[in-house]
C-alpha cells in the first residue's frame, strides 16, 4: 500500500531479488505517480499511454489491484491479503490507516508473522510525526542543500537541491533492507514479525554519512564545495577548450603525474600544492592554475592522455551520452519488457550481480489494477460471482 516514490523504490528493490509484490491502487484513479509527466510510455502505435516515465521507473516487477479502502469491503479484501503475506508496507500518514483497521496493530492480529513496514516523512514520533514531507522539503532539513552547490562568493553561489529525490531513495532503500532483515528474524527465532518504522528524514540524514560526522566530530559546519571535495584536492570539474572533464588526483604521488602529463612538473614543488593537505587549503588558486593548462586542448585529448597515465578522469555526460557508453551495453544495463498497451517498456537492470541466484527476471510496470482479478482468484480463492460483486456500484 505505498504510492509515488519512497514505497515504490523499496518493493521494486524487493520484486526484483524475487518477491512477490501486489501494489494495492486506488479505482479509477491509481498512484499519483503515473500522472507525473510528460513524458509518457508509448503504447504499440507509438501513441502515449497514461504511464509516465516516473512511474515507470519504480513499478517493475509488481501485479496491481485497484482496491478502495475507504470501504468495509475493500478494507476487508486488504485483511484478508495481509493474512497470507509476509510483509504489508506502505506509506500513509501517521495513523492515517488506523481508521481502516489496516494498522500495525490491526494487521498483527489477523496475522502475527508479518512484517510490518510503514514510510513516512519523519517517523512515527517526534515533534514533526504529523508533518507531510516532500524529497524537496528533506533535503533541506537534512542538510543536503546545505552541501550542495556552489561556494559563497563563487558564480551561481547557493544551495541546491540533488536532482534525484534520494531522500525518497534512500527512504526505499533502508526499507528493502530492514524488511529483509525482519523476515530473518522472524524465521530464525520465535517466529513473529515486527513493525519497522522508517522516516524519509532519517533515512536522509544517515546518508550524510561523512559530512554529520565532519560536524559531530569537529563542531564545524561544512561548506558547499561546488564540484570539490572537502578533503581532496584537486578533484573537480576541468574547462577543457570544448568543454569541461571531471579529473581527480587522490594522492600526492598521482598529483606529481598530473603535473608532469600537464607539462608542468615544477608545480608538484610549488610550496601550496606538495601535500594534499596544502591542496585543500589553497585550492582555488590550484583549480585556476588547472583551468589554465587544461584550457589549451580538447576533452577528447586529455581524457586520452589522463588515461594513458593511469589516472582518474571522465567526461560529465548527459543521459544520451550515458546510454551511449559502450559499458550499458557489455553490462546488458537496459533490459526491455513487453507492456500490456503493445508496446515495450525499457527498463534499467538491477546493479546486484549475483552468481548463482542473478536478477534476470523482469515484468513491465502494471497498469492500475492490472491483476485484480488474478489476485483475489488465486491468492484468496474468490470465485467469479464474489469478484463481480465486490465490482458492483
Amino acid at each position: 500500500m505505498s504510492r509515488v516514490f519512497s514505497g515504490p523504490w523499496g518493493t521494486q528493490l524487493l520484486g526484483d531479488l524475487g518477491a512477490e509484490v501486489i501494489k494495492v491502487e486506488q479505482p479509477g484513479r491509481g498512484d499519483d505517480l503515473r500522472r507525473l509527466g510528460p513524458p509518457f510510455l508509448a503504447d504499440g502505435q507509438g501513441k502515449p499511454t497514461q504511464e509516465s516515465s516516473y512511474y515507470c521507473s519504480v513499478n517493475r516487477n509488481k501485479k496491481s489491484i485497484a482496491v478502495d479502502v475507504s470501504t468495509p469491503a475493500g478494507q476487508d479484501v486488504i485483511r484478508q491479503l495481509a493474512g497470507v503475506s509476509d510483509v504489508f508496507i506502505e506509506n500513509f500518514k501517521v495513523d492515517n490507516l488506523a481508521k481502516y483497521g489496516l494498522d500495525y496493530a490491526s494487521i498483527r492480529v489477523i496475522n502475527p508473522r508479518i512484517v510490518y513496514c510503514s514510510i513516512t516523512a519523519f517517523g512515527q514520533t517526534g515533534p514533526h510525526r504529523q508533518r507531510m514531507g516532500y524529497d524537496s522539503l528533506i533535503q533541506a532539513m537534512s542538510g543536503l542543500m546545505s552541501v550542495t552547490g556552489h561556494p559563497d562568493g563563487a558564480p551561481g553561489e547557493g544551495p541546491l537541491k540533488v536532482g534525484l529525490v534520494m531522500s525518497d531513495m534512500m527512504a526505499g532503500m533502508y526499507a528493502a533492507m530492514a524488511i529483509q532483515a525482519a523476515l530473518y528474524a522472524r524465521d530464525t527465532r520465535n517466529g513473529q514479525g515486527q513493525c519497522i518504522d522508517i522516516s524519509m528524514f532519517d533515512s536522509q540524514l544517515a546518508a550524510m554519512s561523512h559530512q554529520a560526522m565532519h560536524y559531530l566530530v569537529s563542531g564545524e559546519v561544512p561548506r558547499r564545495f561546488g564540484n570539490g571535495a572537502p578533503s581532496v584536492s584537486p578533484s573537480n570539474a576541468f574547462r577543457c577548450s570544448d568543454g569541461y572533464i571531471i579529473m581527480v588526483a587522490g594522492n600526492d604521488a598521482q598529483f606529481r603525474k598530473l603535473c608532469a602529463v600537464l607539462g608542468e612538473p615544477a608545480m608538484a614543488e610549488d610550496p601550496r600544492y606538495v601535500t594534499n593537505a596544502q591542496r585543500v587549503v589553497n585550492r582555488y588558486p590550484l583549480i585556476d592554475d588547472l583551468n589554465r593548462l587544461f584550457s589549451v586542448a580538447t576533452k577528447e585529448h586529455w581524457l586520452r592522455t589522463l588515461a594513458e597515465a593511469g589516472l582518474v578522469a571522465g567526461p560529465i555526460n548527459d543521459m544520451a551520452e550515458v546510454f551511449a557508453d559502450p559499458q550499458i551495453e557489455a553490462r546488458n544495463i537496459v533490459v526491455k519488457a513487453a507492456h500490456s498497451s503493445g508496446g515495450t517498456v525499457p527498463l534499467i537492470a538491477s546493479p546486484m550481480r549475483l552468481s548463482e541466484t542473478p536478477l534476470d527476471t523482469y515484468t513491465a510496470p502494471p497498469t492500475s489494477g492490472e491483476h485484480t482479478e488474478e489476485v483475489l482468484r488465486t491468492l484468496l480463492g474468490m470465485s467469479q460471482e464474489e469478484i463481480r460483486a465486490l465490482r458492483a456500484p
